[in-house]
């Protein structure tokens, strides 16, 4: 059984940081076919050939987050991608049959960082170096969107090209410096094989859509996105709708938000009058209550500026998430 039988699971877990946790494990890649070799961190475990057993991990996790919370709390997480790379660290140093040995892993040559390894573990496949990454990409609405440099993050510093660019021609080749293999002879006298890990989600435009970027995974999760001018016109389709913007730290796992914490009508109105998109995306997600009180995400939408993209897109490597 593969760990996508679970994708339920994220909405019906409590704590928000757990949910994350089960969201980080259990989301899909954004893409099949990738530059170089893309594997789950945990497709050697148990956990992924016996998913009964992982998810009645996660529900211990809810049922009891301390642990999960100390772990966060041990170094201030001020990005969603070390937030993404720290959930990943607790899921490996708790799975069964891995063995964490670093994560984070500075290699230095004559004073000089010359990058780090996110992840450096062992299961019965081997010896791992992993990269990690969480993206968010729109994509264009002129074009049919198949160019990996189509696909932009929110904020127009980031395109996916660069990002793989990045991953296999940087990120991934690290470990096979001298520098980095003195390193490991320490840690491990085993050979080491590097791969990367690339999550999240990927934004058509609305209303026409567009091609998925080339490799893309078929079950990739999705949402849309609209320049402000166009948000009545889209509202309109739904006009009973609830929707409510997503603060960036709750991106990874789909809202569900308490009915106290539910925005009325004027909070929503007053917020959006405010032309909120103008100086940052907006996540927001559509919400219809559960059984329980909940309000669930059944939908997400990036509210962008109507200059958008307004900024060129930064050097190679550079990720605000």
């Amino acid at each position: 059984m593969s760990l996508c039988s679970l994708a339920d699971l994220p909405s019906r877990l409590q704590h928000p940081q757990v949910r994350d946790l089960a969201w980080t494990i259990i989301s899909p890649p954004l893409l099949s076919e990738a530059p170089q070799c893309q594997r789950h961190p945990l497709s050697a475990s148990c956990w992924s050939s016996e998913t009964g057993l992982l998810a009645d991990w996660l529900l211990r996790q809810d049922a009891d987050p301390s642990i999960l919370e100390a772990w966060l709390s041990l170094h201030s997480i001020r990005r969603l991608g070390l937030y993404y790379e720290r959930l990943w660290q607790y899921a490996l140093a708790q799975a069964p049959d891995i063995q964490l040995l670093a994560a984070n892993l500075p290699i230095r040559q004559n004073g000089s960082t010359l990058g780090e390894l996110d992840l450096l573990f062992c299961d019965d496949q081997g010896v791992h170096h992993l990269e990690l990454a969480v993206k968010f990409y729109l994509g264009p609405d002129r074009g049919d969107g198949g160019a990996h440099t189509d696909w932009l993050g929110p904020g127009s510093h980031d395109r996916l090209d660069l990002k793989l660019a990045h991953l296999c021609q940087h990120q991934l080749p690290l470990s096979s410096q001298p520098a980095t293999l003195a390193v490991l002879a320490e840690l491990t006298g085993r050979a080491v094989q590097s791969s990367f890990w690339l999550g999240g989600y990927l934004f058509q435009p609305w209303p026409r859509g567009c091609r998925p970027p080339f490799g893309a995974n078929p079950y990739h999760l999705h949402g849309q996105w609209l320049r402000q001018s166009d948000w009545p016109r889209f509202k309109a389709a739904k006009p009973d709708s609830v929707w409510q913007p997503v603060a960036r730290a709750a991106w990874l796992a789909p809202a569900r938000i308490p009915a106290l914490e539910l925005w009325d009508a004027p909070r929503y109105d007053d917020w959006l009058a405010g032309n909120p998109a103008q100086s940052r995306a907006q996540l927001l997600a559509r919400l219809e209550a559960d059984a329980s009180g909940f309000w669930l995400e059944q939908e997400r939408v990036f509210l962008v500026a109507d200059d958008w993209p307004r900024n060129g897109v930064a050097t190679l490597g550079t990720s605000p998430t």
